[in-house]
């Protein structure tokens, strides 16, 4: 026994705590020297009243031949963007738009939306992220209330049409006439200035409208080249909607940044995903959530490994799908990063494994983030006698949260300041302190790398333990039989918490077998965190960022009377998952029957 009460064996396991976190932040120094240089890059471009917009234009200069957009046979040079959106800023100018005037596009995710979008930017005009349009849907659903509109002071440009409505204005031929000439005016651009809004997800909601400024979308666009290594050589593949962040900041914004060229696809398809790729000779591409995933459910072809990709990026990718994928199609390398629309932390993975990034205390220190302990019933941190939040010991999932500053501002959302609020905490470790709660459960390992668990709101609680749903996942997605799986928990009458539910595509041609799947579950998962519901279906629904969408899900629950797709429960007694019908129902709901 020590002099201070220790045990020889507390010291020891002190001293390689310890050795392990000195050898992460050496790790990790050359991570934090990165994140220095580039916050002192966007601090000089940022106060020049410089922005990505100042970096297209010297890209524009210094490259005016080169290809900047593919869009499939079509192909579209620096200069060539950089005339059109001079036309697009000059109509907008002429029509009077002015400095904080909010203008809306809805136009189809094509290349030539994106001159406009530039354009807008350098006449500072704020305007929230475009939906892909419904052509005439659309164009019907704005004549009903046209009159409205108009009452407002709105004007509607209509493109594609030589002879809009009556109360729309042609778009096509008076931008054509404009001059291909830069402003005349210029436009003092602040590193707070609203860029545009761009709507989360709504996994878990609505969706809401967060506020992009000039400074975050700078960092997002150069945050490649410090990390990286992306160089103006490289094709990027974006396959994502340009309505998301990865697409549009880091996709978009990091090729114009450097006069890299961009190709584009409306819509993802995992059919011609790899064609695509053999087509722009494609250098680099982009995830997010379970993109790739569909990629590695598809047939396997003899050019699997036929393409020019050195390096993946994304943010999403489950530990199964990344190993797969890397295997199979044979990509270098894959870099991991973790943010949110929102948020004001960024984390990347550089080290080509499984995770989201690292946590070195000296890493965490300069990141200012903690993983704290919260009540996974509420979505609330706990608190102790003196009204502080406690860190969770490293392997522990804990609630990230992100302290804000004057160097860490968040922006938040637009709308109710409510919605804004909501998001922040205070009191954390400090009186007078605030942080940003993300929402997300993470775990740091003895090697101070940090994981992304589940989403606060999707963890659940059952027979008094708490259960991630991409965990659970995980496990589920290499079963035989499976070729994609959504977890989540639903409430049983009578009971505490809830319990786990599995929603499960099986594979092509494969008829499940519920033994098999049975013996595998209780073989690979504690009693608590198997799931006793099955429903297969033929389709999981996902956003249009591909993330799994539970809310619907989790409302209908087991009762067959609310679910078309054939549900099953698990019977411990015969070693089974069984079919769940209405008579089943009613003993787990009215009887109570054991589960």
């Amino acid at each position: 026994m020590k002099p201070d009460g220790r045990s020889r064996d507390e010291v020891a396991g002190s001293a390689a705590v310890d050795a392990a976190a000195a050898a992460a932040d050496r790790r990790d120094s050359p991570l934090i020297e990165a994140g220095q240089a580039l916050e002192a890059h966007l601090g000089k471009l940022l106060e020049a009243g410089g922005s990505v917009l100042t970096q297209f234009a010297d890209a524009a200069r210094s490259y005016p031949d080169k290809p900047f957009l593919l869009c499939g046979t079509e192909a579209h040079t620096y200069g060539e963007v950089d005339a059109v959106a001079n036309r697009v800023a000059n109509f907008f100018h002429n029509q009077g738009l002015v400095a904080f005037l909010k203008v809306q596009f809805r136009v189809p995710e094509r290349g030539h939306r994106r001159p406009a979008d530039l354009q807008r930017a350098r006449l500072r005009l704020d305007f929230p992220g475009s939906g892909e349009s419904r052509g005439q849907p659309l164009l019907d659903a704005t004549s009903e209330v046209l009159s409205e509109l108009q009452a407002e002071g709105v004007t509607i440009w209509l493109q594609g049409s030589a002879q809009p409505p009556a109360g729309m204005c042609a778009w096509d031929g008076p931008v054509k006439r404009e001059s291909v000439q830069p402003l005349p005016v210029q436009v003092s651009i602040t590193a707070a200035d609203t860029l545009c809004y761009i709507y989360t997800s709504g996994t878990t909601g609505l969706p809401k409208a967060a506020i992009m400024t000039h400074g975050k979308f700078a960092g997002l666009s150069n945050m490649l080249v410090n990390f990286t290594g992306v160089l103006s050589s490289d094709i990027f593949y974006v396959p994502l909607p340009l309505y998301h962040t990865s697409g549009l900041g880091i996709g978009l914004g990091t090729a114009m940044t450097i006069g890299a060229t961009l190709a584009l696809r409306g819509k993802f398809s995992a059919r011609h995903f790899w064609d695509d790729c053999r087509r722009y000779n494609a250098t680099l591409t982009f995830y997010i959530g379970e993109l790739l995933r569909y990629l590695c459910t598809g047939p396997e072809r003899p050019d699997d490994k036929d393409h020019k990709l050195r390096l993946v990026l994304g943010a999403g990718l489950s530990p199964d799908v990344w190993r797969q994928f890397q295997e199979r199609f044979g990509v270098p390398r894959i870099v991991e990063y973790y943010g949110m629309t929102e948020g004001t932390l960024g984390l990347i993975n550089v080290h080509n494994k499984v995770g989201v990034g690292v946590a070195s205390p000296r890493y965490r220190k300069s990141k200012s983030f903690s993983l704290i302990e919260c009540d996974i019933d509420t979505g609330e941190p706990i608190r102790g006698k003196d009204g502080k939040c406690t860190e969770v010991k490293i392997g522990k999932p804990g609630l990230l949260v992100n302290k804000l500053s004057a160097g860490v501002p968040y922006s938040g959302y637009l709308g109710k300041a409510e919605l804004t609020e909501k998001k922040i905490l205070r009191n954390v470790f400090q009186e007078g302190d605030a942080y940003l709660n993300t929402g997300d459960l993470m775990r740091i390992d003895k090697e101070y790398f940090i994981y992304f668990v589940d989403r606060l709101g999707d963890t659940f609680r059952w027979k008094g333990e708490n259960v991630a749903t991409t965990e659970v996942a995980q496990v589920l997605s290499k079963m035989e039989g499976v070729q994609e799986v959504n977890v989540y928990g639903v409430k049983v009458p009578g009971q505490e918490g809830r319990a786990g539910m599995a929603s499960i595509v099986p594979s092509p041609g494969q008829k499940p077998d519920f033994r098999r799947w049975y013996r595998y579950i209780t073989a690979k998962l504690p009693t608590y965190a198997r799931p006793l519901f099955l429903r297969l279906t033929q389709e999981i629904q996902v956003t249009g960022t591909f993330r799994h969408m539970k809310t619907t899900l989790v409302k209908e629950g087991f009762d067959p009377k609310k679910v078309r797709d054939p549900l099953f429960v698990i019977d411990n007694g015969k070693k089974s998952y069984v079919l769940l019908d209405e008579t089943v129902y009613s003993g787990i709901v009215v009887e109570q029957a054991r589960l």
